[in-house]
């Protein structure tokens, strides 16, 4: 049986909000960004406020019918170098870290060089899909559901012939990834402690 998905609108921002905070509380990056489990449960949520406010503005939020998985897309034009899809250019880079550390923590400063971190990384040169995030309530993981969530934009991608990116956030993620045709750039995002994210880039089949 397939995957019932629907585009998200406003009415939804706190089922995605909350979905988000769920599938990320236990995230190697997320754990980073907001050391300690009380402190995260109490300030985590912002981030993913902020960043599905982005996208309810500026991109696209697909939810499965059930509201039990969601995911976060931003179509990024050629030239566009900053991570949540707005001006490009390393000056408005920062700006945008700070304005987001701002609004979510602003006495934590990791929130601030996340955002610089994958806006540096970005690619710029190619028109493509970003997959900001997908999340996927935690008792509902393992269904298939995100999968679904993912094929749903890459078919468009595929007939329209453009080019999909995303940031893997574990070394278990990539293998999905892999699957459904994204592919290392060769390039990793290196945090302290040890910490890493992988961007992918996947070539409409």
């Amino acid at each position: 049986m397939g995957v019932a998905i629907r585009a998200a609108d406003r009415g939804d921002r706190e089922l995605v909000v909350r979905l988000l905070d769920d599938a990320f509380q236990n995230d190697p990056v997320s754990s980073w960004v907001f050391p300690g489990e009380e402190y995260r449960r109490r300030t985590h949520h912002r981030l993913m406020a902020a960043f599905t406010d982005v996208v309810l503005a500026e991109g696209r939020i697909d939810v499965t019918e059930d509201g039990t998985a969601c995911a976060l897309w931003l179509s990024i034009p050629a030239g566009d170098h900053s991570a949540d899809g707005g001006k490009a250019g390393a000056e408005t880079e920062g700006d945008d870290g700070a304005r987001l550390r701002e609004a979510v923590d602003p006495e934590n400063e990791r929130v601030e060089r996340i955002a610089r971190l994958m806006a540096e990384a970005h690619p710029a040169d190619r028109a493509h899909e970003y997959l900001w995030m997908i999340g996927v309530a935690p008792g509902h993981q393992g269904q298939g559901l995100g999968t679904a969530l993912i094929q749903h934009v890459l078919d468009r991608c595929d007939s329209e012939g453009r080019p999909a990116y995303l940031e893997a956030s574990s070394a278990r993620s990539t293998r999905l990834y892999e699957r459904l045709g994204f592919a290392l750039t060769g390039r990793t995002l290196d945090l302290p402690d040890g910490l890493r994210m992988w961007p992918m880039w996947r070539e409409p089949r």
